[in-house]
Parts: C-alpha cells; sequence; structure tokens
C-alpha cells in the first residue's frame, strides 16, 4: 500500500504544471462570501456554490476577473479593490502592492507566510441579564513551492452563559465545552495541509466543510458540527465536471467499555475509552449549461470497525459495498446516505437553488403510508441580488421529514460529538427564511431576516425511551415505519432580527443586533439556551479581527 501510494504521488509531482496552492477561506467569513455571491448573480463570475470553503487562490481569482467589470455599482468596485488588498497575496510575490495590515507577512519566489492575531467581544442583553462572548487566538498560512500550502489557527473561547450545546438547535456551530462540572469554555484548534496541481487538490485536515446550497442552513454537511479530521480530494479535469471526497474521522462519544479501564490518580478513576466512527462522502458536479451546477453524491458513516479501505475509494456507491461486508446481518450494517442539489444562475441577477437528502429510501414501501420509511428532506429558494443595486432578496423554504439524519445504531449517527452534520434542525422540523440585505457603502452591510421554525415531535427519543405505547401513530412493530410529519407541533420559534455590520478594515469587524424571539410549544426548553428563554429581545454588539 505504501509503494503504491508513493509512486501516486510521485506522479503527481513530475506531472503537475507550475500552480498555485490551495489554502481553504472559513465560511465564517459570511462578508467574503456573500461578496462572491453577488458576483455570481451578476454573471460576472461562474461559482460552484454547493461546495464551500473556496480556497483563498479561487477568491482571487475571482477578484481579479470581476476587477474593472462595467456591470459592477460604485461600491461593489470600491469592495473588489479593499479584499485584493488581502487576496492579492495569492496573485503577487513580495509587498509591492497596495496590502492589508498583517501581525506577520514574507514573501518571496519560494515561501510565503501570513500571520494575524485573532479577537473577538460580542455582549448580549437578553432584558433581564448581560450575557458575554469573548474569542482570542492566532491564526497563520504558509505556502511552499508552487504546490505545498499548510495552515493552522488556534481559538480559545469563553461565555459567561451557555449560549449552546448538544440539545440545542440553534445556527450557532457546535463546540465542545471543557470538563463536566458546568464550565463555559471551549477551544477550537483547525489546519491542514494540502498538496495543489492545476486540476485538483488533496489534503489532511481538521475543520469545517459545507456542501449544498443555502443561506440559512444546509441539508447535506453544514458545518455545524466541531471540526473534525478529514482526508480530502478536489478533481476538476474539466470545466464541466468536478468531483469532491472526503473521509473523516468522526467522535462519537460512545464509550467502548471493553477498551475503558480504571487508573488511580489519590483515587479511582476511568479512563473512558470511545468506539470508533468514521464517515466517508463524495459529490460528482456536472455543468451540462454554463451557471448551472447539477451535483449527486453518497455518503456512509460506519463505526465499530477498523478503517475500511473501501471507503477510500472516491467514486464507490458506499451503500452497495456496504451490502457486500454485511448483507447478512443487518445489525452490523452501516449508516449509508444520498443527496442531490441543483444551483443556478441562468436567470439575470438570480440564484435559484434545490437540495435533497435521502437518509433511507424503499421502493417496495414508498406508496404504503402505514409502512413507508423514506426518509428524505428538501430545500428550495432563490437569492435576488443587483436588481435593485447594492440590495438582494431571499426567500427559502427547508422541510426535514421524521428520522432524517437519525439511526438506530448509537455509532452510525450522522453526528460528530453528538452534533448533526446536516441541517440544525435535525428531522421532523421546517423552516421558512426571509432576508432582505443592503450594502450602501463599502464595507456596510444591513440585514433585516424573519426565520420561521417549526418542530415535531422526537420520535427517535421515543423510540430509544420505549415509550411506544404511549403514541398509537407509531407501528409497535415496526416503530420507525410510517411515522407522520409533525402531526403535532412541539416547538415553534419565530425570529425578527435586524442587524448592521461594518467591515473597517480586512477581517476586522464591528456589529449591532437586535433580535425579537418568540417561543411556544412543550419542547421550547429542551431545544433552546436557558439565556435567550429569559427574555424576548436581545440586543447585542461587538466586534472582531479574525474568524
Amino acid at each position: 500500500m505504501n509503494k503504491i501510494l508513493g509512486l501516486l504521488f510521485s506522479l503527481i509531482v513530475v506531472t503537475s504544471p507550475i500552480v498555485s496552492q490551495s489554502i481553504p477561506y472559513h465560511v465564517d467569513n459570511e462578508a467574503v462570501y456573500s461578496f462572491v455571491d453577488e458576483l455570481a448573480n451578476l454573471s460576472v463570475i461562474d461559482v460552484n456554490q454547493t461546495i464551500k470553503p473556496y480556497s483563498r487562490m479561487q477568491i482571487a481569482n475571482w477578484l481579479s476577473e470581476a476587477n474593472g467589470n462595467v456591470k459592477l455599482t460604485t461600491r461593489q468596485q470600491r469592495e473588489i479593490e479593499f479584499y485584493l488588498k488581502d487576496f492579492n497575496k495569492e496573485l503577487q510575490t513580495g509587498k509591492a502592492f497596495k496590502k492589508r495590515f498583517d501581525l506577520f507577512y514574507f514573501s518571496d519566489s519560494l515561501v510565503k507566510i501570513s500571520a494575524n492575531l485573532i479577537g473577538g467581544l460580542t455582549l448580549l442583553h437578553n432584558g433581564e441579564s448581560l450575557a458575554m462572548h469573548r474569542t482570542n487566538g492566532a491564526e497563520l498560512f504558509t505556502t511552499y513551492g508552487k504546490h505545498l500550502g499548510i495552515y493552522a489557527s488556534l481559538r480559545d473561547n469563553y461565555e459567561s452563559d451557555k449560549l449552546g450545546g448538544q440539545s440545542i438547535l440553534s445556527q450557532r456551530r457546535g463546540v465542545v465545552y471543557k470538563g463536566d462540572f458546568g464550565e463555559q469554555d471551549y477551544s477550537e484548534a483547525r489546519g491542514g495541509i494540502t498538496y495543489s496541481w492545476n486540476w485538483g487538490t488533496v489534503g489532511l485536515q481538521k475543520d469545517h466543510f459545507v456542501w449544498g446550497s443555502g443561506y440559512n442552513g444546509t441539508l447535506i454537511f453544514s458545518g455545524h458540527t466541531p471540526s473534525f479530521t478529514y482526508l480530502s480530494l478536489k478533481l476538476k479535469p474539466t470545466k464541466w465536471f468536478e468531483l469532491n471526497y472526503i473521509h473523516g474521522w468522526l467522535v462519537s462519544e460512545v464509550v467502548d467499555s471493553s477498551l475503558s479501564y480504571n487508573y488511580y490518580e489519590g483515587m479511582q478513576r476511568t479512563r473512558k475509552v470511545n468506539r470508533s466512527k468514521y464517515i466517508a462522502a463524495n459529490i460528482l458536479t456536472f455543468k451540462p449549461w454554463k451557471k448551472l451546477d447539477v451535483s449527486l453524491g453518497n455518503s456512509i458513516v460506519y463505526g465499530d470497525v477498523d478503517i475500511n479501505p473501501t471507503y477510500l475509494i472516491p467514486l464507490l456507491f458506499y451503500k452497495s459495498a456496504d451490502h457486500t461486508y454485511n448483507s447478512n446481518d443487518n445489525d452490523l450494517g452501516q449508516n449509508a446516505q444520498m443527496f442531490m442539489d441543483i444551483s443556478s444562475h441562468q436567470l439575470p441577477y438570480t440564484h435559484l437553488y434545490f437540495s435533497a437528502f435521502v437518509d433511507e429510501i424503499s421502493f417496495k414501501r414508498m406508496f404504503d403510508a402505514s409502512k413507508q420509511s423514506n426518509y428524505v428532506s428538501a430545500k428550495i429558494g432563490a437569492r435576488v441580488s443587483g436588481l435593485v443595486p447594492n440590495m438582494s432578496f431571499t426567500a427559502e423554504y427547508t422541510r426535514i421529514n421524521p428520522m432524517v439524519y437519525q439511526h438506530v445504531i448509537e455509532t452510525t449517527t450522522f453526528e460528530s460529538n453528538h452534533y448533526t452534520l446536516g441541517h440544525y434542525l435535525k428531522d421532523n422540523a421546517d423552516e421558512l427564511f426571509l432576508q432582505v440585505r443592503w450594502k450602501p457603502l463599502r464595507g456596510l452591510d444591513l440585514q433585516a431576516s424573519l426565520t420561521k421554525i417549526r418542530k415535531g415531535k422526537d420520535y427517535e427519543s421515543i423510540i430509544s425511551n420505549n415509550e411506544v405505547a404511549l403514541y398509537p401513530e407509531i407501528n409497535t412493530d415496526e416503530p420507525r415505519w410510517g411515522l407522520p410529519f409533525m402531526n403535532e407541533i412541539r416547538m415553534k420559534q419565530t425570529q425578527l432580527v435586524l442587524k448592521a455590520t461594518y467591515q473597517i478594515w480586512n477581517d476586522a469587524y464591528m456589529f449591532a443586533e437586535a433580535r425579537h424571539l418568540s417561543f411556544s410549544g412543550a419542547d421550547a426548553t429542551l431545544y433552546t439556551a436557558p439565556y435567550f428563554l429569559q427574555g424576548k429581545n436581545i440586543l447585542s454588539f461587538g466586534a472582531n479581527f479574525g474568524f
């Protein structure tokens, strides 16, 4: 195996032309992603928005391509000039350009190094009490030669009140709080090493990634979990085809009692060892016409075994491969998914998109309402940008049927650290999201949005807790089949948000937000952080440098 991998790597090195490296640009810097979306809606650039993050080199090339285009407003042209203060680091050698502030920057014909501190403070007031979220850390990326990229970052966080958690349904990314006694501290280390050539990139990364279209959460991979380690492969051999593949090491948080053991440190303690859990996923994007991307893919979450080399093959249909190993014993079977995404910029000023996620499908039971178990979810939406200069309008609807993202085997759930890999609302829920966005000046972003959420029964908890007899709509013989969609609304939530953000210089922001929240339903307290239940009106403001 080592000889084969060495030969493949050697062939890549020998055949690769001189190109630049791939350093991913994190999805949390939403302002840059929003601006790329604007340029795509104006048909100034052509972007596959299904796969994120973009690389710094991709963004640099798009900005360079759009620079000076007659379709741009004065504000958009100034945005390009502003962002090129950062992304020209990909396009030029040395410092002979109008460059952003960096704590440290070095560039010559062989090596580029960029390092910056990270800091942020957010204050929130719910009408009853003040809460604080503080972030500090540092990040660095370096490129060597024409192919190799290395990056790393560390962020330490503190919350005066816990604002998230594994049971909380919110857009806040999942975190692992330190200790077992309610501390509000957590940290996030991200990084990776990538090797690129003119039509592809391979990497080993611990980071977040997003697959699927959407502006208020995505169905396929939302990036909602704490970062985990994965092998990545991206191939784009032609203009009309692209392959993205990952193999990841998930965190099961399921204790393996056979491997756990006791030790002594003044008292007897137990070293808990988690069971293994992995994911493999691919997505193939086809471009049948310009500005239209059609993506198809599948994934498999597998656990309680060693890494299976079968799932290191990027182009396989993993559910069928699983049948080869486990067709005679369903209890040993793994958890496979299928998905698709359609993203179109063919109408002027408009991004139309549709995503579907299939956690299980059975054609035998599809038309039998009492037995069907087709666990599917769908998102449809549109964003119009530029029809009114410097403004965008977004509308999207998401529906997630019962049992999507769930699984009977705890080590094969579509989760890491017990946070869903998919949409943040999990299953048996729907959402309507409306947004108006106005950018009157370079760096100034004014937003108004309305989000309406409904959440039904948590059937998986009912079944796991052996409470099936209490719910007549659940078949006692096959409790996961024929479950009705939201026949009882267990939580309703409405959010009205007004937000203003100003980017002072590259990666330095100040912001203010007013959020009105309303909750109802028996499970509202289960899915909502206690701090946000104390008052309906949340005011927040703060500043940050870096992501």
